[in-house]
């Protein structure tokens, strides 16, 4: 505190000493109490915190949000789905034709994915097969080729048995498949609701092959292809066994072309070398025995995997080229057990690349690679061949031009044939005609 005095002269005592005193407040006295805050500033303090609150709680509210959302959209994206239009991949050529529907609901009447994503679900098998056909389909097969391929193949009663994979570099052929499927599931209504039991011994289609498994114990395991469905209580569908078919294109399981680094143009038959390991590692223990088969120029007319349903795993059967050629094989069929086709497969395909980069540096032609030179040569190989049992080749696919006069009677023992050159016969013209002179079987194929 500040003092100040002075002095003052009075009337009545003349000069006269008096004191005046003046208060006022030591600002550098740090001991001094503060002032306490107004009523309007605390008000304001307290609205501000309550503002910052709640800016606060909105930023979190909206970040957990946003986490959630994320989490919900991936969880989406691993789903498989079922019906629309997916999004095309850059590296996934998907196939989007709709399945054709068939008599008594027999063939899936909407586009679906055939495994994880990828090819098409032509016709879904009625459970689980433990044997599968894979079939590569040039791209100079024609569409008779193709036909008489699938009409056979379900007519031989293989498909009672094995699943059926195509693979393809093109679209064209989905509504021929189709068309081929719905032939099947008419052909099977049929035969079943009508009382002919004699057929034709060779090209005759023979209901019991699909029907017969019905007398042991029942599986109700699920197709592996597509998506999971619950199967309805159905005698008609329950009476049946057969198998799936479905389709791949090869920039699907190979949309990198591997190859085509060491080759301008890389045809089917060397790019499914490249497919295969991809496929096949997707279905590892899906399947005990498996059949590669060129679908251009062969044709099944009963069981192939009967050779190899009693060997091991690790073990591949190989046919000879020709007769006079048994050290050369031939690569159009190739039968063993699935895990030694997968092993098969992907060594092929590392000495497929290793020629190629040899003829490269050799300054050959890039075009100049035999598929079945490199095949020859990987099984003649002690070294290369580690991981699988080679079996053959001793047995010669016949050839069904050697048949011309007689066909069916020639080919009477035959599980699978192949088309020749020799003579030019038609082979196709000649099962075709067959398989019309049924009444019934006229009735279900548009040609007849």
């Amino acid at each position: 505190m500040g003092l100040i005095s002075s002095t003052k002269e009075t009337k009545n005592s003349g000069r006269g000493m008096g004191f005046l005193f003046v208060f006022f407040p030591d600002h550098n006295n740090d001991d001094s109490p503060s002032p306490s805050p107004s009523p309007a500033t605390t008000l304001f303090r307290s609205r501000s915190s309550r503002l910052l609150l709640s800016i606060a709680q909105s930023t979190i509210s909206i970040c957990i949000l946003l986490l959630l959302l994320t989490l919900f959209l991936f969880t989406l994206s691993t789903f498989e789905p079922s019906s629309g239009f997916p999004a095309v991949s850059p590296r996934r050529f998907l196939l989007t034709r709709d399945v054709a529907g068939g008599a008594r609901g027999f063939i899936n009447r909407r586009n679906r994915y055939a495994l994880q994503g990828m090819g098409t679900l032509f016709l879904r098998g009625t459970k689980s097969m433990h044997d599968l056909i894979v079939a590569h389909i040039p791209s100079d097969t024609t569409e008779d080729d193709l036909r008489l391929f699938v009409r056979l193949l379900h007519r031989s009663g293989v498909t009672s048995r094995s699943d059926v994979v195509l693979l393809f570099n093109s679209q064209r052929f989905n509504k021929l498949i189709e068309e081929e499927n719905i032939s099947f599931s008419k052909l099977v209504n049929l035969y079943r609701n009508s009382n002919q039991t004699e057929t034709d011994s060779v090209w005759g289609f023979n209901l019991t092959r699909f029907t017969k498994n019905q007398l042991t114990k029942k599986d109700t395991s699920e197709p592996i292809w597509g998506k999971k469905t619950h199967r309805a209580n159905n005698n008609e569908s329950d009476e049946l066994t057969h198998g799936s078919v479905v389709g791949f294109d090869v920039a699907e399981l190979d949309p990198e072309n591997s190859l085509s680094g060491f080759m301008d143009h890389v045809p089917v038959a060397l790019r499914r070398w490249a497919c295969y390991p991809m496929l096949l590692g997707r279905l590892r223990r899906s399947f005990k025995h498996v059949m590669l088969v060129d679908a251009k120029i062969s044709l099944i007319l009963g069981d192939p995997l009967t050779r190899v349903r009693n060997r091991s795993p690790e073990s591949v059967l190989f046919f000879s080229a020709s007769k006079h050629s048994s050290n050369k094989i031939n690569p159009a069929v190739i039968i063993g057990g699935a895990k030694g086709i997968r092993r098969l497969s992907s060594a092929m395909h590392t000495e497929i690349v290793r020629a190629m980069m040899q003829q490269q540096q050799q300054h050959k032609r890039k075009s100049s690679v035999s598929e079945s030179g490199v095949l020859s040569q990987l099984v003649g190989n002690v070294h290369m061949r580690k991981g699988f049992e080679v079996v053959g080749p001793s047995e010669v696919i016949a050839e069904a031009s050697s048949t011309r006069n007689s066909a069916a009677l020639s080919l009477k023992s035959r599980d699978i044939v192949q088309r020749g050159n020799s003579n030019h016969f038609d082979i196709t013209a000649t099962i075709m005609k067959r398989i019309c002179s049924s009444e019934l079987d006229s009735s279900v194929y548009s040609y007849c």
